[in-house]
């Protein structure tokens, strides 16, 4: 009953204000110029597309979110350099409703056992392989694993971060039932050169530092950035450094045809102190973790597409380590995985007001995973492995191959219908897996939208759910789920104030989950999960005067079935102050009813207050510092894991 008073509540108040800026419309146009002119003036506020609006992740073309059924969330570059954050995931948290990411020190979340930096939408854990991270489109995630590396996310390389809230496996397949985080890549737009250095140093003997550079003539284009990143972490062996590189380059041939190709290359060492109940000794990681992608795009008044293609790769050393009381491991695990693959879309305008688009992905992973050995190891007092010798987990390698459609048609000046299918196969899953999604956009007088959704979203199970260690189970099937969302968003006041409201229903079936066997038996991966998950999300923006700009956002998550790290109640709420040579900007977090156990119930509550203050010096040189936690607060997110009290960064930047 709580859940559908929910709903009946957010539909009557979404079509309460609807319905009110309609009447006000008509009796404004009554008086001022008729119906027939409003509508033309409608038809054009439709057609004038502001750049901020513009968004590739729900369509793979640009295109203006107010025309998309699907909720998209847009961090700019303001708010990434803002943040004075190496990653990227921090800022995602407080700026995306329903989007949560788990952390347990100042820096770093690290792999394996005591990790963060898993990513949760709407209760659906990227953790688990169900929400998708894009770099430029591409898929990134760890073959084996089939999750997103959370140390990866840097914010050097981003331009932007396009957050799609809801099933994205039309257009992006497996593991984007959740959701998408699209990372879309630095760009120079303007002729000439600009370099910036960033460098920062704080609390637990922590370093940040930042170079990029980019340029523009006569149609090239170049990016190139290097990071480097350590800390000594808040606690004894929580030590944290990484390494990073970007480039890219591209060429407009002419006004409608251009190239481009990019690296991006990170490796990062980690040291896990394990739960504070049972410390462990000596759990390190070492990881290494590439991209490479090319790409020709088209680009005409009514078609445009392109053909990708990209590869990534990782490599992964760890030593799980050991409590006090037991003998370190004889063997260290490793892994290597590979994913290639090529996508080709067209998207062309067949009549007024139409826009299909056809495309198509190939995708292949592969990875294999070994104990080796560092020490003889016996069994039954025989020699069972010498030091230096491989001991096999997995070697697997899977393909998948699908085509999409998306249709979208201006039906009149005030509706669009958008409707588009995937038919999606694998190599060992006999049958074809149908997608649809559909939805529709109300286009209302003073810049109001009116979406409703329904979209499905599946997984494929990954190598390790199939293949590796106890769980295994080779007999897994896709997992599946149902969203349907209606939302209302808005703009007022000349554009200076925007807000939103989205409610949405999740039902999902054959979630992979592991189920206890008989005793003594080791447990096993089912498909037995369900999930049922509701809520609501608000949000709101705006600029007050010429020098302070506000932002909040809140979401609801209902979960019949809870899981870890999906907080039921998340509010943020900043201010920001920009005014000749300063910057100042401070926002609080409330996080209220987050497990960080299911079994047995754990649940956390906290607020966190961070700031940020800059000063331009001179031109070329600024100073900044950063607090978070200024609170203080005691908390943990990952169980056992406390976080630090209050840490603060202090730097400069120099820009030429």
């Amino acid at each position: 009953m709580k859940k559908i008073a929910i709903f009946i509540i957010a539909v009557a108040t979404m079509f309460y204000l609807s319905l009110q800026n309609l009447f006000a419309a008509d009796a404004s146009d009554a008086a001022d110029a008729g119906a027939e002119e409003v509508a033309g003036a409608v038809a054009d506020s439709l057609q004038r597309v502001d750049i901020e609006r513009v968004v590739v992740t729900g369509t793979r073309n640009g295109t203006d979110v107010r025309h998309l059924p699907l909720t998209v969330s847009v961090v700019g570059r303001q708010s990434i350099e803002q943040s004075m954050q190496p990653s990227l995931l921090p800022l995602l948290s407080e700026q995306v409703p329903g989007l949560f990411v788990t952390q347990r020190g100042i820096m770093g979340c690290g792999v394996s056992d005591g990790a963060a930096g898993g990513i949760s939408l709407r209760g659906l854990s990227g953790g688990a392989g169900r929400l998708m991270v894009l770099v430029d489109g591409h898929p990134q995630y760890m073959g084996l694993f089939g999750h997103p590396i959370a140390d990866a996310c840097q914010s050097f390389m981003a331009e932007k971060v396009e957050v799609l809230r809801g099933p994205a496996s039309t257009l992006y397949g497996s593991n984007a039932m959740g959701g998408v985080v699209n990372i879309v890549t630095r760009k120079m737009d303007r002729e000439g050169w600009a370099t910036d250095i960033n460098a920062g140093y704080g609390s637990f003997n922590t370093l940040q530092s930042e170079v990029s550079t980019r340029m523009r003539f006569k149609g090239f284009t170049a990016v190139a950035s290097l990071s480097y990143n350590r800390t000594d972490g808040h606690r004894k062996d929580m030590g944290f450094e990484q390494y990073g590189g970007y480039a890219k380059a591209g060429y407009e041939f002419s006004q409608h045809w251009s190239v481009r190709a990019d690296v991006n290359v990170t490796h990062f060492n980690a040291s896990n102190p394990g739960p504070v109940t049972a410390p462990l000794i000596d759990a390190r990681q070492g990881v290494t973790r590439g991209m490479v992608s090319a790409g020709v795009s088209n680009e005409y008044d009514k078609t445009s597409g392109g053909i990708n293609i990209f590869f990534n790769w990782g490599r992964h050393k760890i030593n799980d380590g050991h409590t006090a009381a037991k003998a370190p491991k004889d063997y260290l695990f490793n892994s290597r995985d590979r994913m290639y693959g090529i996508s080709v879309f067209q998207s062309v305008q067949l009549f007024r007001g139409n826009r299909l688009t056809v495309g198509a992905d190939y995708y292949s992973t592969d990875g294999e995973a070994w104990n080796r050995y560092i020490r003889d190891t016996y069994k039954n007092g025989e020699l069972a492995f010498a030091k230096g010798d491989d001991d096999m987990i997995v070697d697997k390698r899977e393909e998948e191959i699908a085509g999409y459609v998306d249709f979208r048609q201006h039906l009149c000046r005030w509706l669009t219908l958008d409707a588009g299918v995937r038919a999606d196969t694998h190599s060992r899953v006999k049958k074809i897996e149908w997608i649809p999604q559909a939805g529709l956009s109300l286009h209302l007088p003073h810049d109001a939208e009116i979406k409703l959704s329904a979209a499905k979203g599946f997984r494929y199970p990954t190598l390790r759910e199939m293949y590796m260690f106890p769980p295994k189970n080779p007999d897994l099937r896709p997992e599946s789920m149902w969203s349907y969302e209606l939302s209302l968003q808005q703009t007022l006041i000349g554009g200076r104030l925007t807000y939103g409201v989205n409610i949405f229903y999740i039902d999902g079936k054959n979630m992979i989950v592991t189920v206890p066997n008989a005793a003594g038996a080791a447990p096993l991966n089912l498909n037995t999960g369900r999930i049922e998950n509701c809520g609501i999300e608000l949000s709101a923006s705006g600029r007050i005067g010429r020098w302070w700009s506000a932002d909040a956002n809140y979401s609801y998550l209902h979960m019949k079935y809870p899981v870890i790290a999906a907080p039921e109640h998340k509010l943020y709420a900043g201010v920001s102050f920009m005014r000749r040579r300063w910057a100042v900007a401070t926002g609080v977090q409330y996080i209220d009813g987050l497990y960080t156990s299911v079994n047995p119930d754990a649940q956390e509550s906290f607020v966190l207050w961070n700031a940020r203050l800059s000063f331009s010096a001179t031109r070329w040189l600024s100073l900044w510092v950063r607090g978070d936690n200024l609170l203080a607060q005691r908390y943990e997110i990952n169980a056992g894991y406390p976080m630090p009290r209050a840490t603060v960064m202090g730097g400069v930047k120099f820009t030429f």
